[in-house]
């Protein structure tokens, strides 16, 4: 038992050296995934969602109530102004403008026999005063005279009421048997057919929508929501552009045409809806799309630039960051990721004062603007916001280098100053078997927040 009691001891002295060695060579292994100092491109975006629509848009109804006799026109009908596309049935209409005829007729005449009726009593009336001069009437009789005289004035006047009375009736019922022939109101496509022959439509407090017609479908809008965190940097005539789902190869081209000063208020998010203007002349686009909008808030062509993982990494033990590790004028301590925030905070966009919004498809960028930026604005002007990097150091250490940022798309973060073209930088650290990504950052970066949403953006 004594010899037994030995042997285990020593398994698992050599067991326990062994997981040392193992965790010592683990260590050894580690490094640093790193990423060269480029020039390229990088534009700062605001994402939104929206709906594709037609320019005008035309809901054709009823103004009667009735049956639908016949149909002239059906979807994605090629229709013009003024074409007949629908008749409810007119035989009650006809009827009703037939009686009113009558009613016009029966007024008239008794225009005729008020007018007869009041020759005779002017007539008597004149009578009675020559006869009443005479001293040969009743004054009792010649005012009896006078008051017929002007009864039958009267009553030529209530006739003749009557008479315009009964024309406005005919011209009410020609006007409701004209109302049964529907026509387009516009030149368009018909997008919607809502009845169907032999179906009754009832037009009392509100006309019922036969069609709905779109009047150009080649030229095209798409009205998305812009938080309103963001809608201060939108501006009439920015260039924009938009992907949707039936042609996700595709990138569409638009440009703002309005932003409409109405706020939309849906779960207590405040959004403006804004309008962008589409050519469609491929008609590839189709009312109603979910499109996915991009707007080119600022860009910057050809500068010098570093993945946006380098801002959010930090060497273990790094003390407090110095003068120029983000802050922002003011003495504002930064809330970047490279520069002694919250690891991971804000999904790789320096400097962000909230959380990044994404500048691919689906998201905008909130940055930090700046009073003297004329760009639209980083936090010290044209210089750019102070932050800090890491390189790798003479002893393999990773070194702090101060710089200065300018604008962010969420992957790529202009450098203004403070690095070269070439150099290189530190995004994270490299476990084992852990393969760096095509960006440089690695694929289990412990910096990076697994719960930050990753947007997939295009490579520039």
């Amino acid at each position: 038992m004594k010899h037994r009691g030995l042997l285990l001891a020593g398994g698992a002295l050599l067991v326990a050296a062994g997981a040392w060695a193992a965790l010592r060579g683990d260590k050894a292994a580690t490094g640093w995934t790193t990423a060269v100092v480029q020039r390229g491109d990088v534009v700062e975006v605001v994402g939104a969602t929206g709906t594709l629509q037609a320019v005008t848009t035309v809901q054709v109804g009823s103004q009667v109530s009735g049956t639908i006799a016949r149909l002239h026109a059906d979807f994605n009908d090629t229709v013009r102004a003024g074409q007949l596309v629908a008749e409810l049935d007119p035989s009650l209409f006809e009827a009703r403008l037939r009686q009113a005829e009558a009613n016009l007729a029966s007024a008239t005449a008794n225009l005729e026999r008020s007018g007869a009726a009041l020759d005779d009593a002017r007539q008597k009336r004149e009578r009675a005063e020559e006869l009443w001069k005479a001293r040969l009437l009743p004054e009792t009789e010649l005012e009896t005279a006078r008051a017929n005289a002007r009864s039958a004035e009267a009553q030529v006047k209530s006739s003749d009421a009557a008479v315009s009375q009964a024309e406005a009736s005919v011209n009410q019922a020609q006007v409701d048997l004209g109302h049964t022939i529907i026509r387009a109101p516009i030149d368009g496509v018909v997008i919607g057919r809502n009845v169907d022959v032999g179906q009754t439509v009832a037009a009392s407090l509100q006309a019922p929508t036969l069609f709905v017609i779109a009047n150009d479908l080649r030229r095209m809008q798409v009205r998305a929501g812009i938080d309103e965190a963001d809608v201060g940097r939108v501006r009439e005539g920015m260039a924009a552009t938009f992907r949707v789902d039936a042609h996700p190869e595709e990138v569409f081209p638009a440009r703002v045409e309005q932003v409409r000063l109405q706020p939309q208020v849906v779960s207590n998010v405040v959004t403006y809806d804004t309008l962008l203007s589409v050519d469609n002349d491929a008609q590839k686009l189709k009312p109603g799309m979910t499109a996915t909008v991009s707007l080119e808030v600022r860009r910057a062509d050809g500068v010098l630039r570093v993945p946006a993982a380098a801002l959010r990494f930090r060497p273990e033990g790094a003390g407090p960051a110095g003068p120029g590790a983000g802050r922002r004028p003011g003495g504002e301590g930064a809330r970047m990721g490279g520069g002694g925030g919250r690891p991971g905070e804000g999904g790789g966009a320096p400097g962000t004062g909230r959380g990044d919004r994404t500048g691919g498809p689906g998201g905008g960028r909130r940055s930090e603007a700046g009073p003297g930026d004329p760009a639209g604005g980083e936090g010290q002007g044209r210089r750019g916001r102070p932050a800090t990097l890491y390189v790798p150091g003479p002893d393999g250490k990773p070194a702090p280098v101060d710089v200065r940022l300018g604008i962010s798309d969420g992957q790529w973060v202009e450098v203004r100053s403070g690095l070269e073209e070439g150099a290189t930088v530190i995004t994270g650290v490299a476990l084992p078997g852990a393969a760096p990504s095509a960006n440089g950052r690695p694929n289990a970066s412990p910096t990076s927040n697994p719960f930050q949403p990753q947007f997939q953006r295009r490579q520039r």
